[in-house]
């Protein structure tokens, strides 16, 4: 009977831990990258807006190619209306007819020039119910041509404007991943700091404890003094809410990391950390020229410059002489049949020129260009001040860097050699050759070491992601990130799925 009970409460305890162990989940720093680029909120941010912008590229483009339209616009008029007469009189006519037509045309914007040339071809056919006639008319073809003569041509600055966005877009989607990644460090270090005060929280006080124990049995025998019995029971009290507050801070650590990546369930989550980091030393030079080339900050400065260089063009075209220019030529013809409308159809032409030149409107106009060229001197200058940030970033970033791997080694070592010094400190006070004070400044200095050496391999990590999200560049392999070369290939696919929705991955 005992046996069976006893064998009943193994198989439980081992099903109990199975279960605990499929409920948690041990985390790499990289693992943790990976997933947070794959699921986390600022990551699927970035997907919207990149397909926000490749659409609102794609609507660019659609603007310089052909444009093929139908249109219509039948209408029915059954009232009496005031007509005039041949002879100038006028007179209430009742009127009874119907209109419909269709046209067929053809668009082509010019973007040299700002103008937009057009083909189409018409038909339309009135019905008078009043007499049951009908008459048809036609346009086999018509070629035409508008054109502002000294107005501000969006194509062109367009042209200019819109692929620098683009390129900013896709260059901004990569550097938001590496920013994901930043984040995801962030977390990670802090779950991993936790964690590890937690360890150290109850190391300590599994020792204080220890020590308490073995501290009452020598004030039994006189060998310590009340106050040093005491200052140990104080020390074990503290160690015990240390450890209480060290796992709450776990558990609020465990569920930021798992909102940030997306994870809905409530699983354990436990970190791994590597001592390991690349002895990577930066070219200050290489990473200068790569973070020019390859950030969408530069991309950025660029597009603002051009941005307020076209305000001004806008503003100088609204302030003068403005002139429209609209060219029709074609064939026509009508018919009491269709058939009859196409034969021999009559040419037609059509001209118009519309000028507006303003005389007296109180430097209205001058004004506007006044502002304008203010504002692009503004911009400039800003853009030249961000320039100089920027550059001055990538520097301290930089040489924060190249320090930080060596900070890295010097906080591992101190914290071997502090956790040696209070293992040695903890035996001298057993044999009673140290007192209680040593004892405290060494459990302190080892503690102080351990959260030093993660804040110093969280500090590495969080420079080297900072530093690829401003350069683009994989320093590890020595390699740009070829992200961007490949986005594009997502949205191409969605297109040809008929819209179907792909997660854009950075790896893809």
């Amino acid at each position: 009977m005992y046996k069976k009970i006893l064998l009943l409460l193994i198989a439980c305890g081992t099903l109990i831990t199975i279960d605990a162990q499929e409920h948690t989940m041990e985390l790499t720093l990289g693992q943790t990258i990976e997933h947070a680029r794959r699921q986390s909120p600022d990551a699927q941010t970035a997907q919207h807006s990149f397909r926000s912008a490749y659409w609102n590229y794609k609507y660019y483009r659609a603007n310089y190619l052909p444009a093929l339209k139908l249109t219509s616009d039948p209408y029915l008029n059954r009232a009496i209306n005031k007509i005039t007469m041949s002879d100038g009189s006028v007179k209430f006519v009742e009127q009874n007819l119907l209109s419909t037509d269709l046209t067929l045309s053809l668009t082509q914007n010019i973007p040299w020039t700002g103008g937009t040339l057009f083909v189409e071809t018409s038909a339309q056919r009135l019905d008078l119910f009043s007499d049951n006639s009908t008459s048809w008319q036609t346009s086999p073809i018509n070629v035409g041509y508008s054109q502002s003569l000294f107005g501000y041509n969006s194509l062109k600055w367009n042209r200019r404007i819109e692929p620098l966005r683009y390129q900013e877009a896709k260059k901004t989607y990569v550097e938001t991943l590496e920013l994901v990644a930043a984040n995801a460090t962030q977390k990670f270090f802090a779950l991993a700091t936790a964690q590890s005060n937690y360890e150290i929280a109850s190391t300590n006080y599994a020792n204080a404890d220890t020590l308490y124990t073995y501290a009452q049995g020598r004030y039994n025998i006189g060998t310590i003094t009340e106050n040093e019995m005491l200052q140990l029971e104080l020390n074990k009290l503290t160690e015990e809410t240390n450890r209480m507050n060290a796992h709450i801070e776990v558990e609020n650590c465990m569920q930021e990391l798992r909102s940030y990546l997306g994870i809905q369930e409530d699983i354990l989550i436990k970190v791994d950390v590597s001592d390991h980091v690349p002895n990577l030393h930066i070219d200050l030079s290489t990473a200068l020229i790569t973070a020019r080339q390859n950030s969408p900050d530069i991309l950025d400065m660029q597009r603002r410059k051009l941005e307020s260089e076209s305000r001004v063009a806008s503003a100088r075209a609204n302030a003068g002489l403005k002139a429209d220019l609209y060219l029709r030529f074609g064939l026509t013809q009508t018919g009491n049949k269709l058939k009859d409308a196409y034969h021999n159809p009559l040419d037609q032409q059509y001209v118009t020129l519309g000028i507006s030149l303003p005389i007296l409107d109180w430097g209205r106009g001058k004004g506007q260009v006044r502002v304008a060229r203010s504002n692009r001197d503004l911009t400039y200058t800003q853009v030249e001040q961000d320039k100089t940030d920027f550059e001055l970033n990538v520097r301290k970033l930089v040489k924060q860097f190249n320090l930080q791997s060596q900070r890295v080694h010097i906080a591992a070592r101190t914290d071997e050699t502090a956790q040696r010094r209070a293992d040695v400190a903890r035996r001298l006070y057993i044999l009673g050759k140290s007192t209680v004070l040593d004892l405290n400044a060494s459990i302190s200095e080892k503690d102080a070491a351990r959260r030093n050496y993660i804040t110093a391999l969280y500090n590495y990590w969080s420079l080297y992601y900072t530093l690829r999200s401003i350069t683009l560049y994989d320093f590890e392999v020595d390699a740009p990130l070829t992200e961007t070369e490949r986005i594009e290939e997502v949205m191409d696919k969605m297109i040809k799925n008929k819209g179907t929705y792909y997660k854009l991955d950075y790896k893809l």
